[in-house]
């Protein structure tokens, strides 16, 4: 548990700016984007379930345009987790101990990532699945894993970075911060749950409900063991699963995805 601001430390109003400077330039600008993309959608006159959105598309034609795109993507969304780390770097170790990153136990918190996946991503393609079969959730189209030689290997990276940003931004540093300004521990939780739930609203409203539901568990998860890197890996393997299993099945099983 973090302390509450301390004489020398910060002013409660240099946090709050601070808190959002680093939401908006993160996931709390993907949240509006995605809360536009949602009103775009659901106001067409296509109903959701009929309409489709490109998972990891192409940024050009050209392969080696395509892969200095990706790279500069993920590199580009990777600075807002610096920043974090910077802010909240410890003069003496544990250096991101604020994070609820230490490197003393990596087997075991690997080991609790692995858990996690089977808890979190089973049902969340099952949620997945019910909301096409609904017609409540756009149709999730991945790119082709052929596509080029860099295409799975970029994959991966965008999974990592996903596993990064959004669990050292929403929960680790959500958290401390959170504490920072007084805030409760299940106050924390609910607020970075829901704003894990807004920015994936443009999957559809049971994407949004998902979420949520994994920000929950993570959230409660954390609050109760102070270590992040269990919810990276997790994180990072169910996207992995969603970035190369799912275009695999998805061209294979076609008919299991479609409308």
């Amino acid at each position: 548990m973090t302390d509450p601001i301390r004489p020398g430390e910060p002013s409660r109003r240099r946090l709050q700016w601070e808190l959002a400077i680093v939401l908006l330039l993160s996931l709390g600008g993907s949240a509006l984007w995605s809360v536009l993309q949602f009103a775009d959608v659901s106001t067409r006159e296509a109903p959701i379930g009929e309409q489709s959105v490109a998972l990891n598309p192409a940024r050009s034609d050209r392969a080696w345009l395509d892969l200095a795109y990706q790279l500069t993507g993920i590199a580009l969304d990777l600075v807002p987790v610096a920043l974090v780390c910077w802010l909240l770097w410890r003069a003496r170790p544990p250096r991101l101990g604020a994070l609820g990153i230490d490197g003393t136990r990596p087997a075991r918190d690997a080991l609790s990532g692995l858990a996690l996946v089977a808890v979190i991503g089973v049902p969340g393609l099952a949620l997945y699945l019910a909301g096409r079969s609904l017609g409540m959730t756009v149709n999730v189209v991945p790119s082709p894993l052929d596509a080029h030689w860099f295409t799975v290997p970029v994959l991966l990276l965008s999974a990592l970075r996903a596993g990064l940003t959004e669990e050292v931004i929403v929960v680790g540093y959500l958290f401390e911060r959170l504490r920072r300004l007084g805030w409760g521990t299940w106050p924390i939780i609910v607020a970075a749950a829901l704003l894990r739930g807004v920015y994936h609203l443009y999957q559809g409203v049971p994407g949004m409900v998902g979420n949520i539901a994994m920000g929950l568990v993570f959230g409660w998860l954390y609050a109760r063991t102070g270590r992040l890197v269990p919810l990276i890996v997790a994180h990072t393997l169910i996207d992995v699963a969603v970035f190369v299993g799912y275009p695999w099945a998805y061209a294979t099983f076609p008919g299991l995805f479609a409308s």
